[in-house]
């Protein structure tokens, strides 16, 4: 099949909506389909367009996916300018939407001679549905929306954006876009239900959860995390919490500093609460727009380890440093977004402690594979930390529970072939087999 992919993130970003996009491009490509790609340069989380890229139109025709199949000529990707700011707030997040879904519309209509079979379009941004619809109808291709995050909704539970006569008009707007896509999927069955509650007919409602390779996370590489420690001067029977991946608005960030505060007492000062905290060291691993205040909130603090965000060949060996992984989550953000982190913090097969309401889908699947606190109680987050770093059984029972989860419902493959075989139904075509 021919298949146009548009969205504003893509490889190379390593955390998040890009690194999925990537991934999802090169396995169809590899499978011997022909895909193009219009997307953004990348910039995020850092807000700024990586070394080496241009922030102009630019095309390449020999892209390569890290932890992807590797391809030759069937993976086209253009690339298309947009404005970024250095300090994202609500009113330059929607500049920021706006400036990249127009940028990108000619390269976008450009496509219709190439006359793709099917146009799928991945939210956020919602912004670029008006012109994958536009593109779609014009070569009279297939159109599917994929919602990774439910952008509108969070923008204002978050407070990004405010009014609620505006958001009433803009959540009209966004109902009528949605049933106008032949297929609307997104990766929980909370975000599922949503769709429908949004006026998604059940018939083009799909889900389609995010995926880890787990070829990446066999148990030999399980080792690789010692030479992470050893980098980060972190003795061997030390307990490492760890949380890795993007620092931005909806994690929550200001509960991990509070944790690791709590937990670098003093045993002097010990007898003034009610834990008796065992050693953690807490390594945060990532960049975003809130990396700068969790970096001044956690001054001074002893038991904690800064680290840029990693390679991703070598993902495996910095989950696989964890004794405990950290998966904080605002409380406002709950069932509007699945955090992508938690495929690889399962696959690794190392325990987590997460913050989420119990009733959320979050909560229910952490659950299965650790310990889940309320949002925005940090002591309760410190206290579920301890238990862990004080049980080694405990944790040893949770981590492979997760691992047996990731192998069963999240193997890249398995997810992506059933996705594939979607492709095929909505486009009343057999594509033959590439393997």
């Amino acid at each position: 099949m021919r298949i146009l992919i548009h969205g504003l993130n893509f490889a190379p970003e390593l955390t998040g909506i890009g690194k999925y996009t990537g991934e999802l491009a090169a396995w169809l490509a590899a499978r011997g389909h022909e895909v193009r790609v219009v997307t953004a340069p990348p910039y995020y989380p850092v807000w700024k367009v990586s070394e080496g890229y241009s922030n102009w139109w630019t095309r390449d025709i020999d892209c390569h996916v890290a932890s992807a199949p590797r391809v030759d000529g069937s993976l086209v990707v253009n690339r298309c300018p947009l404005w970024v700011p250095r300090q994202p707030s609500g009113a330059k997040r929607l500049l920021h939407l706006a400036t990249f879904a127009l940028s990108s519309l000619p390269m976008l209509l450009a496509q219709v001679f190439w006359r793709p079979q099917l146009v799928w379009v991945v939210e956020p941004a919602l912004l670029c549905a008006p012109g994958a619809l536009l593109t779609a109808r014009l070569c009279r291709a297939k159109v599917w929306l994929h919602v990774q995050d439910f952008e509108v909704d969070a923008a204002f539970d978050l407070g990004l954006l405010k009014g609620q006569r505006i958001r009433k008009l803009v959540a009209r707007a966004e109902r009528w876009l949605l049933r106008r896509f032949d297929v609307v999927s997104t990766i929980s069955q909370r975000m599922h239900q949503r769709l429908l509650a949004k006026g998604v007919d059940a018939s083009r409602a799909k889900l389609a959860v995010n995926w880890v390779d787990m070829t990446h996370f066999a148990k030999p590489t399980m080792d690789g995390g010692a030479a992470y420690r050893r980098e980060l001067n972190i003795p061997e029977c030390a307990v490492v919490a760890l949380y890795s991946g993007n620092m931005g608005a909806k994690q929550g960030l200001e509960i991990l500093a509070d944790a690791a505060a709590n937990m670098a007492i003093a045993p002097v000062q010990q007898a003034q609460v009610a834990t008796d905290f065992a050693a953690v060291v807490f390594v945060f691993c990532g960049d975003g727009a809130g990396r700068v205040d969790l970096v001044a909130r956690c001054q001074g603090l002893p038991n904690v380890r800064f680290m840029d965000l990693q390679p991703a060949e070598r993902l495996p060996d910095l989950l696989a440093m964890a004794d405990i992984h950290l998966l904080p989550q605002r409380a406002d953000a709950a069932d509007l977004v699945m955090p992508s982190k938690l495929t690889g913090m399962m696959a690794s097969g190392r325990a987590v402690v997460a913050t989420a309401h119990a009733d959320t889908e979050l909560g229910r699947v952490v659950l299965g594979c650790g310990l889940v606190v309320q949002p925005g109680h940090s002591l309760a987050f410190a206290d579920a930390i301890n238990t862990l770093a004080q049980d080694a059984a405990l944790r040893t029972r949770l981590g492979k529970a997760g691992r047996a989860y990731a192998e069963a419902n999240l193997d890249r493959d398995a997810v992506l072939g059933r996705f594939e075989a979607e492709l095929r139904k909505l486009c009343n075509q057999s594509v033959k087999s590439h393997y």
